[in-house]
């Protein structure tokens, strides 16, 4: 039972990972290997469950049924243990976390390492990604992303809110002058954003408690958030970054904040898991652990902003969630910290123009 078992999940690993060599990736094996345990699996039950070339992976109509069979037992498994584990406080196994490239590297990927530290029974898988990672479609635990997604099966906890913020480097600005209105970044070379096909020239600021708008336009465009920092800081042009991923750079002063007296749109960091009634305790305590460390790294970085020198002037913008104790309203034993408690999404949210309205739950 316990190799039909393995198989089961062997097999719905190999299917979300889309073919043999990223599924032996994911689970520290070989591709070699991954063959021979799956025309196992297929000789066991004497029918083709894949068809594959050098080229293509592709289901048979059996193998259509058989992974939709699959996804539901090894879920069912999944909960089973998770609300076993939740009792025993055990914390151990794969877990899977997705972040924006820039946030990631520089933020998350070090709480990652430090939270590896304390809990050794723990593997940490991390995709880093500017494109919104799908924690079903990628076959995520944790999803850190901006926004929500229009998904309406997944669960969301806010970890971060601040806002965008219009900045260039010294050199850039002596060059070409500095903005003092919205408007005059019709004048400057503006680098843009890439998402999907749609380019990023619309700047959202507030002016009085009013919305204004800004078309902008400029010689340089990048799907990368990475990209788009390294050509700010060679002076390439002026640029729309998260206050999270420049503070470095603002405190040091190779970034320059510009337009402080107009709010740029607000953005939100949540953590995406699947709707599940008992999350295992592998995510549960990362995601405890996360909503904790990260925002405290991010006010250390706006605390040494403070105190740093005189370009050092604008607000802190970050906003640190309260973690809320929901035990009271828990599903299971009370003396388990449950995540899964569930409310509007932007129920303590600002109002802001670049937000939509899908209903989706969320984490207390």
């Amino acid at each position: 039972m316990k190799d039909e078992i393995a198989d089961l999940r062997l097999f719905v690993e190999i299917v979300k990972a889309g073919n043999l060599s990223a599924a032996a990736r994911a689970l520290d094996s070989s591709p070699a290997a991954m063959s021979r345990r799956l025309r196992s699996l297929e000789t066991r039950l004497g029918v083709r469950l894949v068809t594959r070339t050098s080229r293509s992976f592709e289901l048979t109509e059996e193998g259509h049924v058989f992974f939709g069979r699959c996804t539901n037992i090894v879920a069912d498994i999944a909960e089973a243990e998770a609300e076993v584990s939740s009792k025993g406080r055990s914390v151990r196994g794969m877990l899977r976390v997705g972040a924006p490239t820039a946030i990631g590297r520089r933020l998350i990927a070090p709480s990652i390492g430090r939270f590896v530290g304390k809990h050794p029974g723990i593997q940490v898988h991390l995709m880093l990604s500017d494109s919104g990672l799908d924690v079903i479609d990628e076959g995520l635990d944790i999803a850190l992303r901006v926004g929500l997604p229009t998904d309406t099966s997944v669960i969301a906890k806010k970890i971060l809110s601040t806002r965008r913020i219009v900045c260039a480097s010294p050199s850039y600005l002596r060059r070409c002058g500095t903005p003092h209105t919205p408007e005059d970044l019709q004048h400057h070379n503006c680098i843009r954003l890439v998402r999907g096909r749609h380019v990023t020239d619309t700047w959202l600021f507030q002016d009085a408690g009013k919305h204004v708008e800004v078309t902008v336009r400029g010689s340089l465009t990048t799907t990368s958030g990475e990209v788009l920092h390294d050509w700010l800081r060679s002076g390439m042009g002026i640029g729309l970054k998260a206050s999270w991923d420049v503070q470095p750079d603002l405190n040091n002063g190779t970034l320059v904040q510009c337009l402080k007296d107009y709010w740029c749109d607000e953005i939100d960091l949540f953590a995406i898991c699947a709707d599940r009634r008992y999350l295992p305790a592998r995510i549960r305590v990362f995601l405890d652990y996360i909503a904790k460390h990260l925002p405290a790294l991010v006010q250390s970085e706006n605390t040494q902003k403070a105190i740093s020198g005189p370009h050092d002037e604008t607000k802190n913008c970050i906003d640190i969630l309260n973690i809320v104790n929901v035990n009271a309203r828990a599903s299971i034993a009370p003396e388990v910290p449950l995540w899964p408690q569930y409310e509007p999404a932007y129920a303590n949210s600002k109002p802001c123009p670049t937000k939509h309205s899908a209903v989706i739950r969320s984490f207390a």
